[in-house]
């Protein structure tokens, strides 16, 4: 049994050659280690005058910072005499721990015998249990009960009865509070009467971004339109927090990509159009991305945004009483019925056949 030394060298020499003799326990060749590495000393310079290789070195100086944190996280006596002798493998997979963590698992690893690979799924257990807001009426934070926790999500998966057997088994070992322990004898019960198959889940899915919510809005029709089918589409009620549109009036409906623009939208109504109808209301140019042929346009005008802005376009009463779209340089003296915020255009697909005479590209 390793005797620690009584003070440890404070020069190089002095430490390399407890280490190269292999004097006192671990620990202190932990602590000696760590304080040549102070000394500017790398680590293959320690293992050519020691033979303790890097990897080792890493070990029993993480392991040793452990040890400390376990006195000063007052273990008990038993513990800290068994860990200054042995076990640095397992006190180095503690190291991801809370202080007071390492103290309940230095404990637990001592009295259930544990070894390095035991110890390693424990800890694994324990990190994930930690992670669980609230635990199952009667579980504690144990390391023992956050063993069953692992375990009984584990035999809710399909697994064959020699797998279920041992995890049943791992949880009689560590369940540490009477609920965990019930809950494995529970688990083991089911095993010997099986009960009926157990409904799956439902196929559960979650927003995660409001552009990934679309939006439905009302399609007052194709141009040329009247003001009066413009005006006669109502204002759109949607039901939080999914969208549910309540609306009447309407013959058509669109459903808009959730953008921000989209949403943004107060009292937004679209218009269908294609490259050639929205050419003549706006009285420009408007190109078409097919060949041959006009491409279809969704207009989404806003009725509630009627502000002027040089930077926008704006749906108007033109001289037939159909609704046009203008542009103004400076502020109109014709009422402005809603602000064109988006026109949207279909997915672009590749047209093979026009790649034979010339190369497309996106607008």
């Amino acid at each position: 049994m390793p005797t620690p030394v009584p003070t440890l060298p404070t020069d190089s020499e002095g430490l390399l050659k407890l280490l190269r003799h292999k004097e006192g326990t671990w620990v202190q060749w932990g602590i000696a280690c760590q304080m040549l590495q102070k000394m500017g000393e790398n680590s293959l310079a320690i293992f050519e005058n020691t033979g303790f290789e890097p990897i080792q070195q890493n070990q029993i100086v993480v392991a040793s910072q452990v040890y400390a944190s376990l006195q000063a996280g007052n273990a008990a006596d038993i513990v800290l005499a068994h860990f200054e002798q042995k076990g640095s493998d397992i006190l180095n997979e503690l190291r991801v721990l809370s202080q007071s963590e390492r103290v309940t698992m230095a404990t637990f690893a001592l009295e259930k015998n544990l070894d390095v690979l035991e110890a390693k799924d424990v800890v694994k257990a324990l990190k994930e249990a930690s992670s669980v807001a609230n635990l199952p009426e009667g579980f504690t934070r144990h390391p023992g009960d956050a063993v069953v926790l692992q375990v009984l999500k584990a035999a809710q998966g399909k697994i064959d009865p020699q797998e279920r057997t041992r995890l049943i088994a791992r949880g009689l070992r560590f369940a540490h509070s009477e609920k965990a322990r019930a809950a494995i004898e529970k688990l083991l019960m089911d095993m010997a009467n099986p009960s009926k198959k157990k409904a799956p889940n439902l196929p559960n899915f979650r927003y995660d971004g409001e552009d990934n919510i679309p939006r439905i809005l009302p399609v007052a029709g194709y141009l040329p339109l009247t003001l009066e089918k413009f005006r006669s589409v109502p204002q759109v009620s949607e039901l939080a927090p999914f969208g549910i549109v309540q609306g009447a009036g309407a013959e058509a409906w669109a459903t808009l990509p959730g953008w921000f623009v989209v949403h943004q939208a107060e009292d937004g109504v679209i218009v269908a159009c294609n490259t050639d109808t929205l050419k003549t209301s706006i009285n420009q140019e408007v190109l078409s991305a097919l060949r041959d042929r006009p491409e279809d346009i969704l207009v989404l005008v806003d009725r509630a945004q009627r502000e002027w802005d040089e930077n926008s376009y704006f749906a108007i009463a033109g001289e037939d009483g159909n609704l046009k779209f203008a542009w103004f340089e400076a502020q109109p003296e014709v009422e402005l019925l809603g602000k064109v915020t988006l026109t949207l255009r279909p997915k672009r697909f590749f047209d093979e056949d026009a790649s034979k005479d010339r190369w497309q590209f996106e607008e």
